[in-house]
């Protein structure tokens, strides 16, 4: 949180800025609480004027929508990452690793998502279809995984990927909440989100 973040990030352009000022932002209310929410605290922070956060993002309650849509375009950029294969349940399994990889990168990002940090906040309908969007391309994924027969025809596409987010975010929750060690977090994600895709797979002879 130096003082010189402002001055840093700003030579790297306005996109630059608004990122690093949301990440500060972000880490703020990880280390202090929803109070820190402030122009005046995170301005003094980041080393500028207040007159830069009300540019960017208008007022404390643009703070938290930009906080909430960042972290959901983040997560989008990162499943758009994970390079395409030709085999639907490997690039499946590719996409589960790299939710994970950026919830614990994003962690501070991921908490305004979805552990409610900030009190009074409700996402607007225009972030609520970014965090939707965020998820197109896991949906992409399940519905190639239908389309090639890996899961049993009468699956719903819509169901499918919910369970997977299900049993991927329940595991995510648990350990950034420090309930499974380091040792075994990565195994326990792998073993929950292996279980939501086993059940709607085709059987190995074929059958449902």
């Amino acid at each position: 949180m130096s003082g010189g973040l402002f001055a840093r990030a700003q030579l790297q352009g306005q996109e630059a800025l608004r990122a690093a000022l949301l990440d500060l932002a972000a880490q703020l209310l990880a280390a202090e609480g929803p109070a820190a929410l402030t122009m005046r605290r995170i301005a003094t922070a980041a080393g500028c004027s207040t007159t830069v956060l009300y540019r960017h993002f208008g007022a404390k309650g643009g703070i938290a929508e930009a906080l909430y849509q960042e972290g959901f375009d983040r997560l989008r950029r990162s499943l758009e990452a994970v390079p395409p294969s030709a085999d639907p349940p490997a690039h499946l399994a590719d996409l589960g690793r790299a939710y994970r990889e950026n919830a614990l990168t994003e962690r501070n990002l991921y908490q305004v998502m979805f552990a409610g940090l900030i009190p009074g906040f409700t996402p607007t309908p225009e972030a609520r279809a970014v965090a939707a969007a965020s998820l197109e391309v896991l949906r992409e994924a399940v519905r190639a995984c239908a389309e090639t027969g890996a899961f049993r025809p009468d699956v719903d596409v819509e169901e499918v990927t919910d369970v997977i987010w299900a049993a991927a975010h329940g595991s995510i929750t648990l350990e950034l909440a420090g309930h499974f060690t380091a040792r075994t977090a990565e195994r326990r994600y792998r073993t929950l989100t292996r279980a939501a895709v086993a059940a709607f797979l085709v059987r190995e002879n074929g059958s449902p």
